[in-house]
C-alpha cells in the first residue's frame, strides 16, 4: 500500500508538534522529516526553506487560533455572555494535531527569540484583546481592562494544571454583570 502524499499542512502540524515538544530550536527539517517518516525532499516540495515553514506555521496559528475563532463567535446570535461562553468552550479545546495545550505557550516563548514570531504574537494579542473588548463593551464599563484581564488569565492558565473552562467561566461571571 502506497503512503499518502504529505501536504504543507502536514508539515505545519509536525512543526507545531516539534515546537511544543522541544521549543523553537526543534523546528528543523531533518528531525521533522524523521517524525513524518519521509525524506527531506518532501519538505522542499512544499517549502523553499525553513524560514518559509516557520512563516507558514505562524500564519496558520493566526488564522486557525484567532481569525477563524473570532469569525465563528462573531456570527453567533445571543448576548455577549453567550458569545463569551462559546469562546471559553472553543479556547478550552486544544487541537492535539498541532501540539495541544502546549502550543500557545511554546509560540509565546518562540517570540522571545524570533522577530517574526514576536510580530505574530503581537498581532494575535491585539486581535484577541480587541475582540474581547467588543464583547465586554456590550456588557458595561471597563471593557478594555476586563478584556486584558480575561486574556491574561487565559495565557497564564497554560502554565498551571487547571480546568481552563471553569476558571474562565468564573472570571466571566465576575466581569459581566
Amino acid at each position: 500500500m502506497a503512503k499518502a502524499q504529505l501536504t504543507s499542512e502536514d508539515w505545519i502540524k509536525a512543526g507545531f508538534r516539534a515546537l511544543t515538544r522541544a521549543g523553537p530550536q526543534a523546528i528543523r527539517v531533518e528531525p521533522i522529516a524523521r517524525d513524518l517518516s519521509v525524506s527531506k525532499g518532501s519538505f522542499y516540495w512544499h517549502f523553499k526553506d525553513l524560514a518559509a515553514l516557520k512563516a507558514a506555521m505562524l500564519s496558520s496559528w493566526e488564522t486557525h487560533a484567532t481569525g477563524e475563532v473570532i469569525a465563528a463567535i462573531q456570527h453567533m446570535k445571543g448576548s455577549a455572555h453567550d458569545r463569551l461562553d462559546a469562546l471559553i468552550a472553543q479556547s478550552s479545546q486544544m487541537r492535539t494535531d498541532v501540539g495541544g495545550a502546549g502550543a500557545e505557550p511554546a509560540i509565546i516563548d518562540w517570540a522571545r527569540y524570533d522577530p517574526l514570531a514576536a510580530d505574530a504574537v503581537q498581532k494575535v494579542t491585539k486581535q484577541r484583546i480587541a475582540y474581547l473588548t467588543t464583547l465586554f463593551a456590550e456588557a458595561g464599563p471597563d471593557a478594555e481592562r476586563h478584556a486584558q484581564l480575561f486574556y491574561a488569565t487565559y495565557l497564564g492558565m497554560h502554565h498551571i494544571p487547571t480546568d481552563r473552562a471553569a476558571i474562565l467561566t468564573v472570571l466571566r461571571d465576575k466581569l459581566l454583570p
